[in-house]
């Protein structure tokens, strides 16, 4: 036997060895995987289906419970309290029926699906109602950023709709529901909300509202009715058995039918939602790094995904041709913006088409702008204003011939005995303001009543004659 076949025969069993440790540390990484993602062995499957089914029920103290949620959340919409929003949604019973009808798809169970379906119209058509009344009595009608929000529908909500009834549904499976996660699901996919703005449009009589708020309703109920019926899928929950073998086949593609119905518009709009959120983003950034040149400023921009118009309005220095046709040669490199139509509205239109586009809120934040930018120009000069009125006053003071003032006071007011003048110096530590004061003695017969009287007089005389509006009159003291 060679040397080299001694080596190789002293090093296997160090790599048998190495073999077995990394194979043990494999198994091991693979068991807590699996430990850590695995729900099956704690989901109570005839459980959570007996809790689904009690939770589709809508009569007696879910009903008024339902009203009173509602009555919260628009009181809450109405004064855009996200507070008082989030407090409605943990009360509100609207996911029930939501998730009987994944639920109902999965397991065949067709009555439970007709139950789901009927609570949840009944459901909506009360929430709609209540929502109608509320806003059509209450006087407050304005469109507050939390009504704004639930008018039309994002990519994110779509999201927000996946994962929340993904969680929904896990937690419901599991032995002894987690009860927090039921209420955090309430709040991030928002089901009242929408509802309580579609009331809002029907009660304005603004229909663009109301769909698109009706529209962001449907979309996260019926993604919570899919990740519903994907879990209980992948969970294998027990199909509904019926006697009659014909019935359950035709149940089976009753459901199969409406699985379909419900995944295929989803993906579409998920994919929809998608791309048009894409744009938004993209035409967004578009804007603020490309849409650039020395003296104008973008003052508003619009796109419409429908159209692929991109409108941009700016003021100022006017973009030369050769400029503007460099964005455009940009917008055309960027893939999702490649069919995107660039239009500039300037300042130095002569049609007033820059005009009539800009819409009255632009204008007001314009001037909004302006005013906050200037509001402490404004001060200064004003404070600089007050500043050379005293000063005037008191130039106007210091050229007043006090012996010929004094002759015409003795004149006028006979039973003056003494008559001095001084400025005084005041400050309240913001601004300084000089004084004219004058001292007199009346005559000792005049009484109290009288003194005052024509210190009055004698101060209003002095203002008129002297053309200022603060001085003092005072007596000596006794």
């Amino acid at each position: 036997m060679t040397e080299k076949q001694q080596d190789d025969i002293k090093i296997t069993p160090n790599d048998e060895q190495f073999e077995q440790v990394k194979l043990t540390t494999w198994q091991n990484l693979k068991k807590f995987l699996q430990e850590l993602f695995d729900i099956r062995s704690e989901s109570d499957r005839d459980a959570t289906i007996e809790a689904v089914k009690k939770d589709i029920s809508f009569k007696g103290h879910t009903a008024w419970i339902l009203i009173f949620s509602i009555f919260v959340a628009s009181i809450g919409l109405n004064v855009s309290s996200t507070a008082v929003v989030i407090g409605a949604m943990l009360i509100s019973p609207l996911m029930g029926p939501i998730v009987g009808i994944g639920l109902s798809v999965a397991i065949n169970d067709v009555e439970t699906m007709r139950r789901s379906l009927i609570n949840l119209g009944v459901m909506v058509f009360l929430s709609v109602l209540t929502a109608f009344l509320y806003f059509k009595l209450s006087p407050l009608t304005e469109e507050t950023p939390e009504l704004l929000a639930r008018t039309y529908p994002t990519i994110l909500d779509v999201l927000v709709a996946i994962f929340g009834g993904l969680g929904l549904i896990v937690a419901k499976t599991k032995s002894g529901t987690i009860a927090s996660v039921i209420f955090g699901v309430a709040i991030a996919t928002a089901l009242m909300p929408p509802l309580c703005t579609v009331g809002y449009g029907l009660a304005i009589g603004n229909f663009n509202y109301a769909g698109g708020a009706i529209y962001l309703f449907s979309i996260n109920a019926v993604f919570i009715a899919l990740s519903t019926f994907i879990v209980s899928k992948l969970l294998r929950f027990p199909l509904v058995r019926y006697a009659n073998s014909k019935r359950r086949k035709r149940t089976a593609q009753i459901a199969s039918l409406i699985a379909i119905i419900v995944m295929v518009p989803s993906v579409y709009l998920f994919v929809l939602l998608y791309d048009q959120q894409v744009f938004e983003t993209e035409t967004k950034d578009f804007v603020k790094e490309i849409i650039r040149y020395d003296g104008a400023e973008v003052v508003k921009f619009t796109q419409d995904y429908k159209t692929k118009n991109v409108d941009v309005y700016l003021i100022g220095q006017p973009v030369p041709q050769t400029k503007i046709s460099e964005w455009l040669a940009e917008m055309k490199t960027i893939e999702r913006l490649e069919g995107a139509n660039l239009r500039i509205y300037q300042g130095a239109d002569q049609s007033g088409e820059l005009a009539a586009k800009l819409s009255s809120e632009v204008k007001a934040g314009i001037l909004e702008d302006l005013y906050v930018k200037n509001e402490q120009l404004l001060e200064d000069k004003n404070s600089r204003i007050a500043f050379l009125e005293n000063e005037i006053a008191r130039l106007r003071i210091k050229d007043v011939s006090f012996e010929s003032l004094s002759e015409e006071v003795k004149t006028v007011y006979i039973e003056l005995e003494q008559f001095a003048y001084s400025k005084r110096i005041t400050t309240n530590f913001k601004s300084t303001d000089t004084i004219p004061v004058f001292y007199v003695r009346w005559n000792q017969g005049l009484k109290r009543p009288a003194r005052l009287e024509k210190n009055q007089t004698l101060s209003n005389w002095l203002k008129l004659k002297m053309k200022v509006d603060t001085l003092r009159v005072l007596e000596y003291p006794e």
